[in-house]
């Protein structure tokens, strides 16, 4: 496979023969991996593409599409003074849309996909696969041989090497990166939290519809993606129909604002009450960022259908018609969309209007619930339940806790705005704030990832800058008329956020440097020490190798250990999945009659470990898989070249176990040991002689140690799980001990325990509580 050539470059010279048969039992793998790389680039159908584009209405565009219930009284709270200030800010609009939503994102931030997945942790795993810029150091070099860890080489004098280097150098920018994206991730959430809020509904039906909405959550977006997908289609040919109609019915005059010499002359007419107008002009590009949030539900082709053919000039209609009647009721700038609708069908578009409104507040609900996950797997957020909403989309989620959190939010928000323009104030200063972090993760993403000449890469940063730069410095002259309200409730989310992210690694550090040396574990000899009882110990540690402190503090004081001890590391990788057939990793630790083991389970950020009954037979499974290749590979000549310490891979489909430990020929993950971890790869149908015969001369030992790992189980399986305590040390500032003894320990006490993530059955559990101080 391309990627184990590149990672193993540096040991070319002494991978010898049996480098060469792992190679040949690779073959199969190559394909299997363009597959999977591939997944999100297939061609669809046209009429499946339709389909998928009609689906994106009602998930994606829900929010983008009910701007026009708003925009034009923010940007004129005080009412019109001039006629022309209305084509100026028609002007302003239709070239937001199409500088913003269009250009930026719909054509060039959607390519920045992480197959198929959306958001600012989207990006940041991109980044974090082309550079070594994570803050938690467990990755290893076997990871990136996934085959959805997918990520592009450049010349090491190359501006994108120079780039990658300067990132890694220093601890600080790794960090200062990190924070972009969690005020990023945290102004999203903000923008769930105001959605409902600024929909204009009168303010005791916009709590009952909240309440409604919030409780339909755990039914999941795909049983009411159907009816939301036919209400936003209606709702965007209604606003074109009425656009078109007002355009010919008052002034078609407006539609000169296609031309860019109105916006100079609305500036220079308005001065600093233009250049602060800005901050409502920019409600109508809000939803965007939520769009490229939900992209994890449609190809990126089918939302490019869908904005080009629907909503883009369904805006620009309902816009231009708005402002058409503007010019003859210029005193009916507050509720300007509902004035222009016809008398003859006002009610039934009041009703659709309604209903959109609540369709855009379940976009940025969803979009919420995909980033929380996202900032879960990478240990930026607290354990909290997900539930799966849907067989058929992996990233439909829920999240219980959160659910009910942002009601309360939205709720106290509604309640607690005196009108719709303060509202929009907040509104737009969250949305400005996720564009200009979304803008610099893209400069990185364009440098590393895309390695796009460093000029086109000025030109994009360059423009998105100079537009969001100027509407930030609109919306700041809000702060004090709303606009702080999404400041405070971001900051919140950012202290839970960093604080977990911060406890979370310097828990991982304390088990780095705590850890066990083999040497000393060797001493022990084969009973360690102690009496080893049947049955099997399964030690829950976040180390992905050597022997975690949890396991000495354990041994020392206690009379007893499992005959069979395994190490099980959970742990989060960069990508959107982790394939099930390479989720599990095995290993030998020390001598075989010390019968200990490390299983390594790996998961991507959209996956779930969820409450699996089948997570302890998988691990068994690879378990016996892992003795019988290894028994299968001693007798081979270049046998000698694996370290006990390691691993490299093969996979068979003939005579491998089941969890009895009997022969099948289903198709199941091999793994033997070699120098650290484990990558599990496809294989023939066939496998080589040499590997039968050697497999055949130790048939007698595997068969006694699977005898042996059988019986162990038997007799019982013990779940040890470690209850590590995070203090402040006595030395340590005030705020470093309001944030550990406080913060982190509150968010530890209320957060799920692993014991629960793990589906651990209580009488099998056993922790074992230690204190550390940071």
């Amino acid at each position: 496979m391309a990627a184990r050539v590149e990672i193993d470059e540096d040991n070319e010279t002494n991978k010898g023969s049996m480098w060469v048969l792992d190679q040949k039992l690779d073959q199969p793998m190559d394909e299997e991996a363009g597959r999977l790389r591939n997944m999100y680039r297939e061609k669809f159908s046209s009429l499946l593409l339709l389909r998928f584009a009609f689906q994106s209405l009602g998930v994606v565009y829900g929010d983008l599409g009910t701007s026009p219930l708003y925009v034009f009284y923010n940007t004129f709270p005080h009412g019109i003074d001039d006629p022309e200030d209305i084509i100026g800010a028609l002007s302003l609009i239709i070239y937001s849309l199409t500088l913003i939503p269009l250009l930026k994102y719909v054509f060039i931030v959607c390519r920045a996909n992480d197959s198929g997945q959306g958001g600012t942790f989207a990006l940041y795993s991109l980044l974090c696969r082309h550079a070594k810029v994570i803050t938690i150091p467990n990755q290893h070099r076997t990871d990136e041989e996934l085959t959805t860890y997918s990520r592009s080489t450049f010349h090491e004098k190359s501006f994108a090497a120079k780039t990658k280097r300067w990132l890694e150098h220093q601890t600080f920018r790794k960090n200062a990166l990190l924070m972009l994206v969690l005020v990023g991730t945290c102004m999203v959430i903000g923008d769930g939290i105001l959605t409902p809020a600024i929909s204009g509904v009168v303010v005791l039906v916009a709590v009952v519809i909240l309440v409604g909405l919030f409780s339909l959550q755990h039914y999941g977006t795909d049983r009411v993606g159907w009816l939301f997908a036919p209400i936003v289609l209606l709702w965007f040919l209604l606003i074109g129909g009425i656009g078109m109609l007002n355009i010919w019915k008052y002034d078609s005059s407006v539609l000169k604002a296609f031309s860019p010499v109105y916006i100079y002359r609305y500036f220079r007419r308005g001065g600093r009450d233009g250049w602060t107008s800005l901050g409502g002009i920019m409600l109508s590009i809000t939803g965007t960022e939520a769009l490229f949030a939900d992209l994890a539900h449609f190809p990126v082709s089918a939302i490019q259908i869908a904005f080009t053919v629907v909503v883009f000039p369904c805006l620009l209609l309902a816009y231009s018609g708005q402002a058409a009647y503007l010019m003859n009721h210029q005193d009916h700038v507050v509720d300007a969309f509902y004035r222009s609708i016809p008398d003859s069908i006002y009610w039934p578009v009041f009703i659709v209007a309604t209903a959109a409104a609540i369709v855009a507040s379940q976009a940025t609900i969803s979009a919420t619930f995909s980033i929380i996950k996202q900032a879960l797997a990478l240990g930026c957020f607290p354990r909290v339940k997900v539930v799966h909403t849907s067989k058929k989309f992996l990233g439909q989620i829920y999240i219980p806790d959160i659910n009910w959190i942002l009601m309360i939010l939205c709720i106290a928000v509604t309640a607690g705005f005196k009108n719709q323009s303060q509202i929009g104030n907040a509104y737009g200063t969250a949305v400005v704030i996720v564009m200009l972090a979304t803008t610099l993760l893209m400069t990185l993403i364009m440098i590393l990832v895309w390695r796009c000449h460093w000029i086109l890469v000025l030109i994009f940063t360059a423009l998105s800058l100079v537009v969001e730069c100027t509407y930030f410095s609109a919306v700041l002259f809000k702060v004090d008329q709303g606009g702080w309200v999404p400041l405070v409730i971001a900051a919140a989310f950012l202290v839970i956020m960093y604080v977990w992210h911060y406890g979370t690694v310097k828990r991982y550090e304390f088990e780095m440097h705590s850890k066990v040396s083999m040497a000393w574990i060797l001493g022990l000899g084969p009973s360690l020490g102690l009496v080893r009882v049947p049955g099997i110990g399964l030690v829950y540690t976040e180390l992905a190798s050597g022997v975690p402190h949890i396991f000495s503090h354990f041994i020392t004081n206690l009379p007893a250990i499992h005959s069979v001890v395994v190490f099980v590391c959970v742990k989060y990788l960069p990508v959107y999945t982790v394939p099930e057939e390479e989720r599990f990793l095995v290993k030998r630790i020390g001598p075989k009659n010390f019968h200990m083991f490390r299983c390594v389970a790996r998961y991507g950020y959209k996956d779930l470990h969820k409450k699996d009954e089948n997570f302890e037979k998988k691990l068994f499974d690879s378990l016996f898989l892992f003795v019988r290749l290894e028994a299968m590979m001693e007798g081979c000549s270049d046998s000698d070249e694996y370290s006990l310490y390691g691993q490299q891979t093969l996979q068979s489909t003939d005579g491998l176990l089941n969890n009895n430990g009997n022969s099948t020929s289903s198709n199941q993950d091999l793994t033997m040991s070699s120098v650290d971890s484990i990558v599990p790869v496809k294989s023939p149908l066939h496998v080589n002689s040499t590997v039968m015969s050697s497999s055949q001369m130790s048939s007698h030992t595997e068969t006694d140690e699977l005898e042996f790992l059988n019986s162990c189980r038997d007799a019982g399986v013990v779940h040890i799980l470690g209850n590590t305590v995070v203090r402040a040390s006595r030395g340590s500032k005030f705020y470093k001990k309001i944030a550990i003894d406080y913060i982190y320990a509150f968010l530890r006490k209320i957060c799920r325990e692993n014991s629960v993530i793990f589906n651990v059955p209580h009488e099998s559990l056993l922790n074992v509580g230690q204190i550390f101080y940071v």
